[in-house]
């Protein structure tokens, strides 16, 4: 198996040789092939942003690597809810998670089943803060506040008149300030052919050009 070390010292005093010494041991023990070592020095384990360990997830979704071996859980995440997101994402990835200090090995039956209730968590978690934005959006909806982004005033007369001298969607949009998208959409829903005046100019014309034809 092809395995991932992730290192993390909270202070710039701290050093990872004792963790990288405990998980290169364990690779060797384990069979496994180290091909890439990611390392946060001197950053908190509160921060869910850091160099080291999202270089080591982007590096997860392009299946370079099996396994991710730490030293301990809280190396890669301080919070629980941040250790079972990145948990449940590896786990998406198809990579298994092992901790040397807890034991914990997703790869066997045992961890198999503990991502499964740590999925469930997970995904119970995504759940309660989709139903906590609606309870938001149907309280402000109630107290009569406007929820999104403010509607766009726009003439449409204008747009229409403008896009009968011939002018381009985005030479519109660009003129109203709104997107090309927005003017196909107004141009569509407000569409009533060509003005009847042109029309009746186009028939004119033709009628006189087929009497002169006649005489």
């Amino acid at each position: 198996m092809r395995a991932a070390l992730y290192l993390r010292v909270s202070t710039l005093d701290q050093h990872p040789e004792s963790q990288l010494h405990d998980l290169l041991h364990l690779a060797q023990q384990r069979g496994w092939d180290v091909v890439g070592r990611f390392i946060d020095h001197g950053i908190s384990g509160t921060r869910a942003k850091r160099p080291g360990l999202d270089l080591m997830m982007s590096e997860a979704r392009k299946g370079r690597f099996d396994v991710v071996v730490v030293w301990a859980c809280d190396r890669l995440a301080r919070s629980v809810r941040h250790f079972l997101e990145v948990l449940d994402e590896l786990n998406h990835f198809g990579v298994a998670f092992v901790s040397y200090r807890e034991q914990i090995d997703t790869g066997g039956p045992l961890g198999r089943a503990l991502m499964v209730i740590i999925g469930a968590i997970a995904e119970l978690e995504r759940s309660l803060i989709i139903e906590r934005v609606r309870a938001g959006m149907r309280r402000a909806k109630l107290e009569g506040r406007h929820i999104g982004r403010n509607p766009v005033q726009v003439d449409v007369d204008a747009i229409r008149r403008e896009r009968a001298r011939g002018m381009s969607l985005r030479e519109i949009a660009k003129l109203h300030r709104i997107g090309k998208t927005t003017v196909a959409r107004i141009l569509k829903d407000h569409a009533t052919g060509v003005p009847q005046g042109a029309l009746l100019t186009c028939s004119q014309t033709v009628e006189s050009t087929n009497a002169d034809q006649a005489a």
